[in-house]
């Protein structure tokens, strides 16, 4: 065995929701005597999938001894749940960059002649042009709510003045066209940064700016704001692991916003 990330899970806050149960496709965690419980370091990525989803700040991640993670062990464990567990798993996999896990699991499919439709959610056409929904229109012009510029987080600088002592929003690139009032009731009074977990490449160079934000620049609060789609929740998981090896402790906010605009849920981390 060697140290390793993996998931904790604090029996003491659990509360037996189930929440985190579908949002670990690689079956690592059980209900058992109504706690969820990890039930193999096996079945464990610590990837965090599951993190944002504890409505109870049970389940953290940490650094322990373990066993190795074992990929085709895994499939083996998913491909029993049929093709939506086994589409939720790769595409875990694919948003977190573990290409060798990704190929592994391809192959694993592959040699057992299944063929699953590969396809991001986030990526699927769809249109709202039928909803039928009240909108109040507001006549005039709105003003911009933006502070600062550049807002990238590969451009942005965290000794800038306008990050210093700030609330900061750290926004997925998607956010703000699809909150309608994202400016007047999210970014207003906040320094911003965005980006995108799913394309952006130097994902350990976020890390450091967070990272820098918080220790360096000394940020009061960070919101992270991020789609629906499983792809995004990496930038919650990069937040974390920002945090955790920051030497200040600030307080994180998660929310997360479903594709028509409207916030599914809103949690202190």
């Amino acid at each position: 065995m060697a140290k390793r990330k993996i998931i904790k899970i604090d029996s003491d806050k659990c509360n037996g929701c189930g929440l985190c149960i579908p949002n670990c496709p690689e079956g690592a965690i059980q209900m058992i005597d109504k706690k969820a419980r990890l039930i193999s370091d096996l079945f464990c990525d610590g990837l965090g999938a599951c993190l944002g989803h504890c409505p109870q700040g049970a389940i953290t991640i940490e650094e322990r001894e373990a066993v190795e993670y074992d990929e085709k062990k895994t499939m083996e464990n998913i491909v029993k749940h049929g093709e939506n567990t086994i589409k939720a798993h790769l595409e875990h996999l694919k948003s977190h960059g573990q290409d060798k896990y990704y190929k592994e699991a391809l192959e694993f499919l592959k040699e057992r002649g299944i063929d699953v439709k590969l396809g991001c959610p986030g990526s699927r056409s769809m249109s709202f042009s039928d909803d039928k929904t009240d909108v109040q229109v507001e006549a005039g012009q709105r003003q911009s709510q933006l502070r600062q510029w550049p807002v990238q987080l590969h451009l942005v600088t965290p000794q800038a003045a306008y990050f210093q002592k700030a609330d900061v929003l750290l926004s997925a690139d998607c956010v703000a066209y699809t909150v309608g009032d994202f400016h007047k009731d999210y970014l207003k009074g906040k320094s911003l940064a965005i980006a995108c977990p799913k394309l952006d490449e130097g994902k350990e160079i976020y890390i450091e700016k967070i990272k820098s934000l918080i220790d360096d620049a000394k940020i009061n609060t960070l919101t992270v704001m991020t789609m629906e789609v499983p792809c995004c929740h990496g930038l919650v998981v990069l937040a974390q692991e920002a945090a955790q090896t920051a030497k200040r402790k600030i307080p994180i906010k998660s929310m997360i916003v479903s594709l028509k605009g409207k916030v599914l849920s809103e949690e202190w981390l």
